[in-house]
């Protein structure tokens, strides 16, 4: 299966979190059903005291609509009286009807217009060209227009849960979404309206970038530095591209690179075909590909894990004779693989191999000798961010009695079991859905053998904490939103949530870019006018993989529409650092007396995970793979003098403690993987070391 439709599965609507009801049920409002109003839309009257307009408003014309829809039994009555609600909407000026107005998530056209009148109550109009959807949002204007903001911001989507329109659940994904995502707009810019009416302003935007049929418009410093490189210099495309051609040079590189080299391999592509961007797990299979149409070098651009890898798998494709380049003469690391390298994991590690059976499921980004290690002393699997989930539901349905223990990082190890527990009160039915094996018995069975490391984790993504995440609550609220599976707690269910409804993400980088690819091409397909805002919630070196997506898809044919797709870049306070206006930084700097000549820009100043290059969501150790030294390598290969020996993956010559060599056994995890990948199955040979493995004498606890 592949990974992204196995993420895209796995990660759907779940039951919405307890919550207080604001309304009786809809079996007592069956109980005193009434003759229905003609009007749905419900305006207060301007003769009432303020006091008796504001008092619970939105409540009781929320009680009394979902009165209304109770008492008719038949779907095509609801229907009728959705569709009556709709032809009560005042008609929506033309002039209203742009981008700007409109909400994101629905599958039909919406319309939203907020202000604010004399009396401080919020004033709603709202379209769809779409009757159904025009009602929704009727129904929406009707118990909201005319309220309070805190009343409009008090009211929760599950409020109006018991409004069962058309014969189908009001959660089914195509209604909540429009009643969901029309809320979130109004309170969004319900708060708007409040900070304006107070004097101050409704907060700083993150820096983003936004692609139209006309070029690109960066908003923001540090979206301006990303897209410097985005229309990379020719003469340098072309240097590079010779180079690579004449001496048969492969290029794997991780999405997450410099923009300005990414941009270079990005153009160079059209000159040279062996040259490939993605995520980790893809890199190795590329360079064999490359290797197999005659490449005799491949240079890797990401960490020092990633070439050892390639060089791995290489070998064992029986391609020893390629030579496996890196871009520095110096480590470059990986926090996660630097955590699975510790004498504390080996010791999470020693636990996992006193409890039988026992699988140990480890995260790709590690080493090869983590691995080697690890596979050792517990039988292992490699896993992606795509993948992680399905080869933990697989491994449970292969080993009842499982106990599985993964690693190392902290982040989604945590995001998965939570998703573990919202899976736990879905039906059988959708669980059979994800999983045909497993069903809520067995997922709160396995819930008490899944244990994760921690203390490891990605210092780029854990730069989306609780700053963060409030600010996407505030600005973005109604954006689209995206998150790589090792995303905090916090930020991981602010992205669930937005899943739910249609409108996000979790999952890697690939499933990242994909969806960023679907949302586009469904609004060009709409053939309309059009404004998409994501928030990328990963590294940005992402960037350049989706502009070169979203340029591919809005030049792929002439189309009357106008699509603009933003792309914005959370960035927290603990990533900037402050510069004077001419640029003059460091410690002997002259600093203005006047804190407004201060430019805020993302930095290195403030620690570890932000780059000059890259604000909170920069990784400093890919940014070490730069186009200079891309070139300086490719332009002295061969190396008939030694010159590169620093900058060669060279193979693992070492033994694990029992005995056998870090090359094969730190392969065996990622075959496995392979294997269940293709078929869906882990393989024979890991069940049986799982049944039957001997517990070895060696200590391993110590730093590897």
């Amino acid at each position: 299966m592949e990974a992204a439709a196995v993420t895209a599965r796995l990660l759907i609507s779940s039951p919405t979190p307890n919550h207080k009801p604001l309304l009786p049920s809809t079996a007592r409002l069956r109980r005193r059903s009434r003759p229905l109003a003609v009007r749905c839309l419900q305006t207060p009257d301007p003769t009432l005291p303020y006091s008796a307009v504001a008092s619970g408003l939105a409540r009781h014309r929320l009680a009394r609509l979902v009165d209304e829809f109770a008492s008719l039994t038949e779907p095509v009555d609801r229907v009728k009286r959705l569709l009556a609600c709709a032809a009560s909407l005042p008609v929506f000026p033309e002039a209203g009807r742009v981008p700007a107005n409109r909400v994101m998530g629905c599958t039909a056209q919406v319309w939203l217009s907020v202000a604010m009148d004399e009396l401080g109550r919020v004033r709603f109009a709202a379209d769809s060209d779409a009757e159904i959807t025009k009602g929704f949002c009727a129904c929406l204007v009707s118990v909201l227009d005319g309220a309070l903001p805190e009343e409009v911001l008090e009211m929760t989507p599950e409020a109006f849960g018991d409004l069962n329109v058309v014969g189908l659940p009001v959660r089914a994904h195509s209604r909540v979404n429009t009643w969901h995502n029309v809320l979130i707009s109004m309170q969004k810019r319900t708060k708007a309206l409040i900070a304006k009416r107070e004097g101050r302003p409704s907060g700083d935007p993150f820096p983003s970038l936004v692609i139209g049929p006309d070029g690109i418009e960066a908003k923001g410093s540090y979206a301006a530095a990303q897209a410097m490189f985005l229309s990379p210099d020719d003469s340098k495309i072309k240097e590079l591209a010779s180079v690579l051609q004449k001496k048969k040079i492969g290029v794997v590189a991780h999405f997450y690179m410099d923009p300005e080299v990414q941009g270079i391999l990005t153009a160079a592509q059209k000159l040279w075909h062996h040259i490939h961007i993605s995520d980790s797990l893809v890199m190795a299979d590329r360079a064999v590909k490359m290797a197999e149409a005659g490449c005799e070098y491949i240079t890797v651009l990401g960490v020092d894990f990633m070439s050892e890898n390639v060089r791995a798998i290489l070998d064992q494709a029986d391609f020893k004779k390629v030579g496996v380049y890196r871009m520095s003469n110096e480590l470059i690391g990986c926090s996660l693989a630097d955590a699975a390298a510790s004498s504390t994991y080996m010791q999470f590690l020693e636990a996992a191999s006193n409890s039988r059976p026992s699988l140990h499921v480890i995260y790709i980004n590690t080493s090869l000798e983590t691995k080697a290690y690890g596979h050792e002393l517990v039988p292992t699997i490699t896993c992606t961010s795509s993948n992680v989930v399905q080869t933990i539901f697989q491994a449970f349905a292969q080993v009842p009695d499982l106990n599985v223990w993964y690693g190392p990082d902290s982040y989604m190890g945590a995001n998965i079991v939570e998703l573990f527990h919202q899976m736990a009160d879905m039906t059988d039915e959708e669980i059979s859905g994800i999983h045909p094996e497993h069903n809520r018995n067995s997922i709160r069975s396995l819930l008490k053998r899944l244990h994760y490391y921690q203390d490891g984790n990605c210092i780029v993504h854990d730069m989306f904490g609780h700053e963060v995440v409030e600010r996407i609550k505030e600005l973005y609220c109604d954006a689209f939103l995206t998150a790589h599976f090792e995303v905090p707690g916090e930020m991981f269910s602010l992205a669930m949530e937005a899943k739910r409804r249609g409108m996000g993400v979790v999952g890697s980088t690939q499933n990242i870019l994909d969806f960023i690819k679907n949302q586009v091409q469904e609004a060009l397909d709409r053939d309309t006018d059009d404004h998409l805002q994501f928030v990328l919630g990963t590294e940005s070196g992402m960037l350049t993989s989706i502009v070169a997506a979203v340029r591919g898809l809005l030049g792929s044919r002439e189309f009357r529409c106008k699509i603009k797709v933003e792309i914005a870049f959370p960035v927290s306070s603990d990533s900037v650092s402050r510069t004077s206006v001419n640029g003059s930084q460091g410690p002997n700097s002259a600093v203005p007396s006047d804190v407004t000549e201060l430019a805020v820009v993302p930095g290195v100043a403030t620690g570890e995970g932000c780059s000059i290059h890259g604000g909170c969501a920069s990784c400093p150790y890919m940014k070490m793979n730069s186009l200079n030294s891309l070139l300086r390598v490719c332009q002295q290969l061969p190396d008939k003098d030694g010159t590169l020996h620093a900058y060669e993956a060279n193979r693992f010559n070492a033994v694990t403690p029992g005995g056998k060599p870090v090359a094969d056994i730190g392969c065996e995890p990622i075959l496995h993987m392979r294997h269940f990948q293709a078929t869906g199955k882990l393989p024979d040979k890991l069940i049986h070391h799982i049944l039957h493995r001997r517990i070895p004498t060696t200590s391993f606890n110590k730093d590897m």
